[in-house]
C-alpha cells in the first residue's frame, strides 16, 4: 500500500512538473515567436526601427526588472498563488497584445506580459525544488527543464513564421490564451501548496522601482537618441535621472534587511565576473536575433516561415546541448574554457554578419553564423550560470542564479536598443548620402554587428582573464543533465 501511494505521487509530482514547463514555454515561445513577426508588426502599425525594438525591449525590461521580486513574492506569498497569478498576468497580457491596434497598447500590453513572465519564471523554480528534494530526481527535473528552455526557442520560430505567414501576426500573442488557460486550470488542482515564510519577511518595494525606473529612463532615452540627439537636453535628462535612481537602488540594497538584490554577493568574484559577460552576451545575442530577422526579411526578401526555418539551426544546436552536452564538456575541459571558447564562437558568428550582403544567400552568408551561434551559445550558456554560483553558499545559489538572469534581461535590453539606434542612425546617414534602401539597411545592420562582436570579444577577454577554475559539479544526473539548468531570460535569446 505505501509503495503504491509513493508511486500515485511520484506520478502527481511530474504531472505538476510538465505543468510547469508548460508555464515556462509559453514565456520562451513569446520570445522567439515574436521576433520572427517583427517586420509584419513594423508594417502593420508604422513603427520606425528604433522605435519598433520597444516591442521587445518592454518586454525583457519589465521581465528582468521583476524577476528578483517576483521570486520574493512567492517566498512570502506561497509560490503556487503567485504562479498562478503570473499566468492570470500573462495571459491577459497576450489578449491585449493579440487586439492591439496601435504603437502605445502594443507596447504597453508588452510589459505587462514582462511582469506576468518573470513571475512565473520566478517561482516555477521553486516550486519544482519543492517537487523533488532527492538530489538525481532534481538534476533530472533541471535537465527536463533547461531542454524545454532551449526547444521552445525552436517551436517558437517555426510557430512564429507559421502563424505570420498564414494567418496575421496578431495570433502570435493569441495563441498563448488556450495553453494560458489550460495550465492554470490544472496547476491549481495539481500544485503543491506549500509555504515556508522567510526569516525577514519584508518587500523590498523601493529597490524594485528604482532599479526598473533606471534601466526603462536609460532605454528610453538609447531608443530615442537619434531623433531627439544625442546632446538635446531630453536624452542627457533622462540618463541624468537613470544615473540617480541607480545610485538610489544601490544605496537602498546596502541599508535594509531583506535586500531585492544583496550587493554582498558581489564580493564573489565569479559571481561578478558572470554578470559582466551575461551583460555582454545577451547585448550581442538578443541584437543579433532582431537585427539578422529583419535582414532576412526586409533585405533578403525572406518570408516570415523562411525566417523561422533559418534560425532553426542554431535553435536545435542549443536544445541539444542543453540535454547533456554541456555538462559533458563541462566535466571534461572545466567551466572556464568552456565559457571562453564559446563565447569566441560567438563573437565570430557575429562577426560574419558583418559582412552580409544586399545580394545574399542562405547558405553562404546566415548558415555558417547560425551554426556557429548555435554551438557557442549552447556551450557557453550553463557555465556561465555555473561559474557564478560555484563559490557561493548553496543558501544563496537560487539568489545568485536570479541575478545572472536579470543581468541577462538587462543586458539583452540596453544592448538591443544601442544597436538598434546604431542601425537606425547609420541608415540614415546612407540614405542621405545616395544609396538605395537595401543598401542602407544593410549597412546598418552591418554597423550594428561590428558592434555586437566588440561584445563578444570583451566577454571573451573577461572569462579567460578574469574567471577563477571553478570545481566540478557532482550531482548530475546519469543523463549528462547539469545541476542547475539555465532558465528563463537567459534561453529566451535562443
Amino acid at each position: 500500500m505505501t509503495d503504491k501511494m509513493s508511486n500515485v505521487t511520484n506520478d502527481r509530482r511530474w504531472l505538476a512538473m510538465i505543468l510547469l514547463c508548460l508555464g515556462e514555454l509559453m514565456i520562451v515561445l513569446d520570445t522567439t515567436i515574436v521576433n520572427v513577426a517583427l517586420p509584419s508588426i513594423r508594417e502593420d502599425l508604422q513603427f520606425s526601427e528604433s522605435a519598433l525594438a520597444w516591442v521587445v525591449n518592454a518586454y525583457m525590461l519589465t521581465f528582468g526588472g521583476f524577476l528578483l521580486l517576483g521570486g520574493r513574492l512567492g517566498d512570502l506569498y506561497g509560490h503556487k498563488k503567485l504562479f498562478l497569478i503570473g499566468l492570470v498576468l500573462f495571459t491577459l497580457a497576450s489578449l491585449a497584445c493579440g487586439v492591439a491596434t496601435t504603437q502605445g497598447f502594443l507596447i504597453t500590453a508588452r510589459a505587462v506580459q514582462g511582469m506576468g513572465g518573470a513571475v512565473v519564471s520566478a517561482v516555477a523554480l521553486s516550486l519544482m525544488m519543492d517537487l523533488f528534494t532527492e538530489p538525481a530526481e532534481r538534476a533530472k527535473a533541471m535537465g527536463v527543464y533547461g531542454f524545454v528552455c532551449a526547444g521552445g526557442g525552436s517551436v517558437g520560430v517555426l510557430l512564429g513564421g507559421l502563424l505570420t505567414s498564414t494567418l496575421s501576426w496578431h495570433w502570435n500573442f493569441l495563441v498563448n490564451i488556450p495553453v494560458g488557460i489550460a495550465v492554470y486550470l490544472l496547476s491549481a488542482r495539481l500544485l503543491p501548496a506549500i509555504h515556508k515564510p522567510p526569516a525577514h519577511p519584508s518587500l523590498d518595494v523601493a529597490g524594485a522601482l528604482t532599479v526598473t525606473g533606471s534601466l526603462l529612463l536609460a532605454v528610453y532615452a538609447i531608443v530615442n537618441g537619434n531623433e531627439a540627439g544625442w546632446t538635446s537636453l531630453q536624452t542627457l535628462g533622462l540618463l541624468a535621472v537613470a544615473a540617480v535612481l541607480m545610485a538610489a537602488f544601490i544605496l537602498i540594497e546596502s541599508r535594509i534587511a531583506a535586500p531585492l538584490m544583496p550587493l554582498g554577493l558581489f564580493r564573489h568574484r565569479n559571481l561578478s565576473v558572470s554578470n559582466l559577460i551575461g551583460v555582454l552576451w545577451a547585448a550581442a545575442m538578443f541584437a543579433w536575433f532582431f537585427l539578422s530577422a529583419l535582414y532576412m526579411q526586409l533585405v533578403l526578401a525572406y518570408t516570415p516561415m523562411q525566417v523561422g526555418l533559418a534560425f532553426l539551426p542554431a535553435n536545435l544546436i542549443m536544445a541539444a546541448f542543453s540535454l547533456g552536452l554541456s555538462a559533458k564538456l563541462v566535466m571534461r575541459y572545466g567551466i572556464r574554457n568552456c565559457i571562453t571558447v564559446g563565447m569566441l564562437l560567438v563573437t565570430i558568428g557575429l562577426a560574419l554578419f558583418i559582412r552580409a550582403p544586399v545580394e545574399g544567400s542562405f547558405v553562404i552568408d546566415v548558415l555558417p553564423s547560425m551554426l556557429l551561434l548555435g554551438v557557442g551559445a549552447g556551450m557557453a550558456l550553463n557555465p556561465v550560470l555555473l561559474a557564478a554560483m560555484g563559490d557561493v553558499a548553496p543558501s544563496e545559489s537560487g539568489l545568485a542564479s536570479g541575478v545572472v538572469n536579470t543581468s541577462f534581461m538587462m543586458g539583452g535590453a540596453l544592448g538591443l536598443a544601442i544597436l538598434a539606434s546604431l542601425a537606425g542612425s547609420r541608415t540614415s546617414e546612407m540614405l542621405a548620402g545616395g544609396a538605395d534602401q537595401l543598401a542602407a539597411l544593410t549597412g546598418g545592420y552591418q554597423a550594428a554587428f561590428v558592434v555586437g562582436s566588440i561584445f563578444g570579444a570583451v566577454a571573451v577577454l573577461a572569462s579567460a582573464l578574469l574567471l577563477k577554475p571553478v570545481a566540478m559539479p557532482t550531482d548530475a544526473d546519469p543523463h549528462g543533465a547539469a545541476p542547475t539548468p539555465a532558465t528563463g531570460p537567459a534561453k529566451d535569446a535562443a
